[in-house]
């Protein structure tokens, strides 16, 4: 499977390009380059049987990675669907033959996913028909048969005795209680023997699935089974990870008794791993940092810090001391003492989710991006070298996420998270969101024996902007912020803010100033302030148009939309609309206008093309980036952008010199 799928243009928008008066159009082939910030949320582990140092690394958003130095550097393998929403948390590598690659698939808050099988050590693959839409939440090869695989799914337990192409369900049809299975794990020497936990409890059966027995003595009813492993040398001894804390079986899992010592807040275990050898020695990967045992689960250590959630644990077997996790936010960490210390490895490994980004006025080698989702591991990122390498610089935001970023004529780098407006110092984010109003204040005077009323108007605290900004303007003299509660403006940089609802309304998205007119933007409807956001006025969207994405002005004063149905333009301050009628994509996931290209630049959310129009004679030019990307800008000679799963993609040094070009009728 090649990671980006080819895009076909409308039959009307081929006819303009190619007719004689338009040349045909050059597309881009080489797809943008991922740059960076590195790291995100890594979600499994699999090791070459071969070879321990050629690692593979299961993502969330449909790729998987492969690293030739045992995980010092991470390279993109294969996206195993077009979408972005696999989450592959099951990798087998076939101990027969190390070429040959299952990985299974699930999708978040939907019975979706599937199984697929590379057998060209990940070149290419292939989705298996008889596992199409199951969503695989286990996958396991027996130790002792390579062709036998098991698959625990929503539906129940599965089995393949041919390496994994025919599949048969082994539990029950539609049974109440062998259903939502989280967890496989085989007999190490008898493949008839098969672990399988649920969300309530775990079950065994001895006989290939003919008879299923629930092996619940000893755990607390209704425990979500996370994690099964057994001892690969005393196969009796059975390490189970439930929502209500690890236990342990000497029998088989017929009788379990509690592990002490991993507390109540960290119950949640994702995964357990033995030490291939020292089978006293067991990993447990929490929601709340990595826990260690010596001695077969009586005493546990933590051994990272409480904000690492640990969804995989790799202990490697030629060297045991070398420990990798798989984290939420933080991506791949690495030991080399045996998780007594870690530190990030996720060079090439790139899945954060951009929100914002900004290239710097003064220096166009430095970019700021922001992302969100990845609280103290996120916040925001900056790269001086064209992103060929990243710093976090998130002090002060404490956890935020970053939805805008602007620059000040002046170069002040300004930040709208989910909880306020901060302003960059150069070391540390700065909150400044003190909200002021003008309050008259009445007194009386005796003058000349006569009562006289006197007025005088103050400016008055008023509270802080701790809500969602989701756009912030400071390019001129005045700032503006579109907020959760409306719009707000300062006058002096930032350090007070005036505002609130703007003709009765509180959500807003985009705000956008040219001189003392200012246009502040909701989902479905404008707002227009002529005198610096005093007085605020509806302003008309096209009829066409019901979901707003993004508003732009134009360097010739044209105002652009892209919404739902499409980018429009107005050339009478927003009379009038017409309609780009004849661009090859709609459904714009973000517009904006670019000084350096002197061009209105448009994405949208159903393409990997990138256009750019020019608001004088409405020609365009387009990209193909091979991406779903937004938050274009130019930086040194060349074009990047924000995708919401892999991070910021940099157009390649060669790819630019011819694009498309067709004109608007």
């Amino acid at each position: 499977m090649t990671p980006f799928i080819g895009r076909t243009l409308s039959s009307a928008f081929l006819l303009l390009a190619l007719s004689p008066s338009h040349p045909a159009l050059a597309q881009s082939v080489t797809a943008w380059v991922p740059v960076g910030p590195t790291g995100g949320d890594g979600r499994s582990f699999a090791a070459d049987p071969a070879n321990s140092r050629h690692l593979y690394l299961g993502t969330t958003n449909s790729w998987i990675y492969q690293s030739d130095d045992g995980g010092g550097s991470w390279e993109r393998l294969a996206k195993l669907a077009k979408s972005d929403d696999l989450i592959l948390d099951n990798i087998v590598v076939d101990q027969s033959d190390p070429k040959t690659i299952l990985v299974g698939a699930w999708v978040v808050d939907h019975p979706d996913g599937g199984l697929f099988i590379s057998h060209d050590s990940g070149k290419t693959w292939t989705a298996v028909e008889a596992m199409n839409g199951q969503s695989i939440r286990a996958l396991t090869q027996a130790p002792s048969d390579p062709k036998t695989i098991i698959a625990g799914t929503l539906k129940g337990v599965f089995r393949s005795q041919d390496g994994g192409v025919q599949w048969t369900q082994i539990t029950p049809s539609g049974s109440m209680d062998l259903h939502e299975v989280e967890s496989i794990a085989i007999d190490p020497k008898d493949p008839q023997t098969i672990y399988a936990g649920t969300w309530h409890l775990p079950w065994k059966t001895t006989d290939g699935g003919a008879n299923w027995h629930n092996i619940k003595q000893g755990l607390i009813d209704d425990s979500d089974v996370f994690s099964i492993i057994i001892d690969p040398t005393v196969p009796s001894v059975v390490y189970t990870s439930a929502c209500s804390g690890i236990y342990r079986s000497d029998s088989g899992g017929e009788l379990y008794h509690k592990i002490q010592g991993i507390p109540m807040t960290a119950r949640r275990t994702r995964v357990l791993m033995l030490d291939p050898t020292n089978r006293n020695t067991v990993y447990a990967g929490t929601t709340e940092g990595l826990y260690k045992t010596l001695d077969g689960g009586t005493n546990w250590k933590r051994m990272t810090g409480p904000d690492v959630i640990v969804n995989d644990v790799f202990v490697d077997p030629k060297n045991p001391q070398h420990v990798m996790l798989a984290t939420d936010r933080s991506g791949v960490l690495e030991s080399d003492d045996a998780a007594f210390s870690f530190k990030a490895s996720n060079a090439g490994f790139s899945q954060r989710q951009v929100s914002s980004l900004l290239v710097d006025s003064k220096t166009p080698s430095t970019i700021v991006a922001g992302v969100v989702n990845d609280k103290t591991y996120g916040g925001v990122f900056v790269s001086h070298d064209d992103g060929s390498s990243w710093s976090q610089q998130s002090s002060g935001l404490q956890g935020r996420d970053v939805f805008s970023l602007s620059q000040s004529a002046d170069g002040v780098i300004v930040a709208g998270t989910n909880a306020g407006i901060f302003r960059w110092d150069g070391t540390n984010w700065q909150p400044m969101g003190k909200i002021v109003k003008s309050e008259t204040k009445t007194s009386y005077v005796v003058r000349k024996g006569k009562r006289v009323k006197m007025e005088k108007t103050e400016i008055v605290p008023a509270g802080e902007i701790d809500y969602r900004i989701s756009d912030v303007d400071v390019s001129g003299s005045t700032w503006y912020a579109a907020t959760a509660n409306g719009v707000f403006s300062s006058a002096d940089q930032g350090a007070t803010w005036e505002g609130g609802p703007v003709l009765g309304q509180k959500e807003f998205r985009q705000v956008v100033a040219a001189g003392p007119m200012v246009i502040a933007a909701q989902r479905t409807a404008l707002s227009v302030s002529q005198d610096g956001g005093k007085n605020w006025q509806p302003m008309a969207m096209p009829q066409k148009l019901t979901w707003l994405q993004s508003i732009a002005v134009a360097a010739n004063g044209s105002l652009w939309l892209g919404g739902r149905e499409g980018v429009f333009y107005s050339e009478d301050h927003g009379q009038s609309w017409a309609e780009m009628s004849t661009l090859p994509i709609s459904d714009i996931s973000g517009l904006s206008y670019d000084p350096g290209l002197k061009r209105v630049v448009v994405t949208s959310w159903g393409s990997n093309w990138v256009l750019a129009i020019d608001p004088a004679d409405r020609t365009f030019k387009f990209w193909d980036t091979g991406w779903k990307v937004r938050h274009v800008h130019s930086s040194s000679g060349r074009l990047l952008a924000a995708t919401s799963y892999n991070g910021v993609v940099l157009e390649p040094q060669k790819s630019s010199a011819k694009v498309a070009v067709a004109q608007n009728p």
